[in-house]
């Protein structure tokens, strides 16, 4: 077994403001994000999307905060939030879902992009590529601060932390953030290689991002522990589990309808 290591999720501190680990691993992630995809906008001379990138950044930071409260509102903990409405708007108590999140950048990107002329599937694909290294630093985020741990287990790597009494658990947020950032960045780097060389379709690397993280995801939850106000379907399955099965589905139906068509 190995210590679980103690941090302080907050680095710093003054009066009521605090700077805590786990902002800052999505403040590492956007950042990222903003400049690896302004490069690959400066690289492949896309103007028209230069000229809105600063807008689209923020409909985007937008959508993805209002999409990750109300995917977790809606997904994992409804009957609580109906007997407490107000609670819904409360996101410095926790509580944010990667699948509302993904759903809420899709529908902003795709309502900015159709308002100002944008390919959307175009503009998915470079940012997309670069989603899996804020994904990965999040998790880190999600280890330091000792939650979304995982199952109980006996392997030697397994670890007791502070929330999850006295049990020896995965840790299960390192495995995330292996596969969802290390690996799924890895692939999408490929994907976008392959898609220069064979002039793929616009919305390629969105489709295999979609079904890539879907089957990494479903896989990790077998590691890590249900929430508890929801434990297992049918003692099998996981709400994460169910919601990323759905991406799986989604990620292949979007190839299938991408391929259908002829590369322009």
């Amino acid at each position: 077994m190995l210590n679980f290591p103690e941090i302080d999720p907050i680095i710093v501190s003054v009066g009521p403001i605090a700077l805590r680990w786990y902002g800052l691993m999505y403040v590492l992630g956007f950042i990222a994000t903003f400049l690896l995809v302004r490069r690959q906008i400066e690289r492949q001379g896309l103007v028209a999307l230069a000229d809105q990138f600063d807008n689209l950044n923020m409909v985007l930071l937008l959508s993805l905060v209002v999409g990750g409260r109300l995917g977790y509102v809606l997904f994992y903990n409804l009957p609580y939030y109906l007997d407490h409405p107000l609670q819904s708007f409360n996101t410095m108590a926790g509580g944010m879902s990667f699948h509302g999140g993904m759903l809420g950048v899709i529908l902003g990107g795709v309502w900015y992009c159709h308002r100002v002329s944008l390919n959307f599937f175009e503009t998915a694909d470079l940012y997309v590529a670069t989603l899996p290294i804020g994904l990965g630093f999040g998790r880190i985020g999600n280890f330091i601060n000792g939650e979304l741990y995982g199952r109980a287990t006996d392997v030697p790597w397994g670890m007791i932390f502070p929330a999850g009494g006295n049990i020896v658990r995965h840790p299960s947020q390192l495995y995330e953030a292996l596969l969802e950032g290390l690996v799924l960045f890895s692939l999408l780097v490929w994907m976008g290689r392959l898609k220069e060389r064979r002039g793929l379709q616009h919305g390629t690397i969105l489709a295999f991002f979609i079904l890539y993280y879907g089957v990494l995801r479903c896989f990790v939850e077998l590691f890590r522990e249900p929430d508890a106000q929801l434990g297992l379907m049918l003692g099998i399955i996981s709400r994460g589990q169910l919601l990323s099965g759905l991406m799986v589905v989604a990620g292949g139906l979007f190839l299938w309808l991408l391929n259908r068509k002829p590369c322009s």
